[in-house]
């Protein structure tokens, strides 16, 4: 049994230091390298403060705000800490209870608007966390954020289009748009 005990030991410590300590050190420097915004949270500053991360969404809910894609992270929206979806099935009561809320709050904050609520502004995405939303959710806002800040519509759709990143490699995923760096754009036009 001796025999084994010192063995065992030695490669325990060897690959706790390989994987423990220079695997991590190697991979954080490669990304600290190669990737410095995103290793470091992808934060956005203004005024020398830290305000949110291009990653992360943010509970937007005033009228003159793009709204984002709902978060069902608890105990409140978009809590990085606790990621996670809503795990509701298509079938699920509770799913078609959330969506009818949030389509009265959308028709609430903006009566005129008569067109389908694109299906992201009623259900939550599968992190929680999502900091975009498509062009036509954004598009589906527009009026109602150039009616609460008393700007021309045309204009809100301009930054959006300014605002709005393609595909990656121009063939993955989808056109989308930053909640937070488009409303920091909003804020900062007068």
């Amino acid at each position: 049994m001796r025999t084994l005990i010192r063995p065992a030991i030695s490669l325990f410590l060897l690959l706790s230091a390989l994987i423990g300590l220079l695997y991590p050190a190697v991979v954080t420097g490669v990304a600290q390298t190669v990737f410095p915004a995103a290793a470091n949270g992808s934060l956005i500053v203004k005024d020398g403060k830290p305000i949110g991360s291009e990653l992360i969404g943010q509970n937007f809910t005033a009228p003159k705000y793009f709204w984002g894609r709902p978060s069902a992270t608890a105990p409140m929206p978009y809590n990085a800490a606790a990621s996670s979806g809503s795990n509701l099935g298509p079938l699920n009561p509770a799913l078609v209870d959330a969506a009818t809320d949030r389509a009265a709050a959308l028709r609430a904050a903006d009566p005129d608007n008569t067109r389908p609520i694109p299906v992201e502004l009623l259900t939550a995405s599968a992190s929680g966390l999502d900091p975009h939303i498509s062009p036509a959710a954004a598009e589906f806002q527009a009026e109602r954020i150039a009616r609460a800040r008393q700007i021309d519509t045309q204009r809100v759709r301009q930054l959006v289009a300014q605002h709005t990143v393609g595909r990656e490699l121009g063939m993955l995923g989808e056109p989308r748009v930053n909640v937070l760096k488009l409303n920091l754009e909003l804020d900062a036009r007068p």
